[in-house]
């Protein structure tokens, strides 16, 4: 051992970021083996490495007994005294027996020692940088797949996104950085594993957390995630500050901050929605696109509720194969029987105890959107109902003159007042036609 097996140790110190003292106690721990294999020694003994000057010593211990039975683990107390007077029977002796040809012997053994060691540490190091980042996302680069699993290259490890964790008809690309969330990590013998997974609901969360800063800082809080991977998720936030819009910080401006969420899934729709401690509303939210007529518990329990849509959403509010009625009711945590107005009529299932229109104020069913929130009937009226009105007030001057006109043609005949009503009313049959 010389000095420049001191600065090599040191280099890899700086390179791997691996402790030179947990190298030098590997060596230390390697040449007792190798001193004990190659000496036929089955003594306690310890080696000490020098960390200035790279000298090896090799020291035995000898238990201080009256009468020695074992030469190799035992020594007199008159040969203990005549190393270091102070020893007495209660002391173990130490004294030195490092071998001539020891240097060649501890050059070899330390050098295999040394590269497995620098693995264990690796090994040690990527677990536990990763075994807290279970429930994180990382972000990767494809490499290959394997037997139909996709192997992530992550820097100083490789990750694995098994076949059932990926997203249904995506093919990545070699080369192609992907964000994935991190599922479990184990530690087995030929290194760390890490399992990843792109179909999990936590992704949807932490790219959330990672595009909006106002959920990042606590502002925007998300309180439920519900997602079939590959089609849709949605996603129910509520705001700490009541001067926060939670929908719209998740949007963003233009819908920049879902549109790049949107783009990491490969085109994953989101559905965006607030949280609301009431069921009910919570119920109403869920259902989005559509709109519900109204939401009926089932039992004191609100483990079922009954909601009513109008007849031309029933498909909306059900969704494809009944995708959003499931995801409503993965998140909301209700079990939901969706019926249109007309089937919850013809089968009477509508609660006496609640009344036909329940919907909250402001939600109607307008196909128009002409009642919508901050509207009321009666407070706006349509573009150029002024210039209609006053063309109908001009058409009713028009039909009196005509009328005028037509008695006097009429004055010198001799016909009864019903006659004249219906000549009249044939009259407005066909040039007043649509007025009423």
């Amino acid at each position: 051992m010389n000095m420049e097996f001191i600065e090599a140790i040191h280099e890899l110190e700086k390179e791997r970021g691996i402790s030179a003292e947990i190298l030098f106690d590997a060596i230390e721990a390697a040449l007792i083996s190798a001193y004990k294999k190659n000496f036929a020694s089955m003594q306690n003994v310890k080696v000490t490495i020098d960390r200035q000057t790279g000298k090896i010593k090799v020291f035995a211990y000898k238990a201080i007994v009256e009468s020695v039975e074992d030469e190799k683990q035992e020594i007199s107390l008159a040969d203990a005294q005549k190393i270091n007077p102070t020893y007495t029977m209660e002391d173990m002796a130490e004294f030195e027996v490092t071998p001539g040809e020891f240097g060649r012997i501890a050059a070899q053994t330390a050098k295999q020692v040394v590269v497995q060691r620098i693995r264990e540490a690796e090994r040690g190091m990527i677990y536990d940088a990763y075994i807290n980042r279970e429930g994180d996302i990382v972000t990767g680069i494809v490499q290959r797949y394997e037997q139909r699993n996709l192997i992530i290259d992550l820097g100083k490890v490789e990750a694995i996104i098994p076949a059932s964790e990926q997203i249904p008809g995506e093919i990545c690309q070699p080369f192609e950085r992907i964000k994935a969330y991190v599922v479990e990590v184990k530690n087995l013998n030929k290194g760390p594993q890490i399992l990843l997974s792109r179909t999990h609901p936590g992704l949807i969360r932490r790219l959330f957390e990672l595009e909006v800063p106002e959920i990042h800082d606590g502002i925007v809080e998300i309180k439920g995630v519900s997602r079939e991977a590959g089609s849709r998720s949605k996603i129910a936030v509520h705001s700490n500050n009541p001067n926060v819009d939670p929908v719209g910080a998740c949007v963003g401006q233009r819908g920049n901050r879902v549109q790049t969420i949107v783009n990491e899934l490969h085109g994953e729709k989101m559905d965006i929605i607030p949280w609301s401690q009431d069921p009910v509303e919570l119920i109403y939210n869920a259902l989005s696109p559509a709109k519900a007529l109204g939401v009926y518990p089932k039992n004191e329990d609100y483990a079922a509720a009954l909601v009513v849509v109008p007849d031309h959403q029933l498909s909306l509010a059900i969704g494809r194969e009944g995708q959003n009625a499931r995801l409503a009711a993965k998140i909301t945590g209700w079990k939901i029987d969706i019926k249109s107005e007309s089937q919850a009529r013809t089968q009477s299932l509508y609660p006496e105890e609640y009344e036909t229109n329940t919907y909250p104020n402001n939600y109607y069913d307008d196909e128009d959107g002409y009642y919508e929130e901050g509207y009321e009937e009666g407070m706006y009226e349509e573009e150029g109902y002024e210039e209609e009105r006053s063309e109908e007030e001009g058409y009713e001057e028009e039909e009196s003159c005509e009328e005028g006109n037509r008695e006097q043609e009429n004055s010198g005949q001799e016909e009864n007042g019903a006659g004249y009503q219906d000549d009249r009313e044939e009259y407005y049959g066909e040039v007043g036609q649509g007025k009423e």
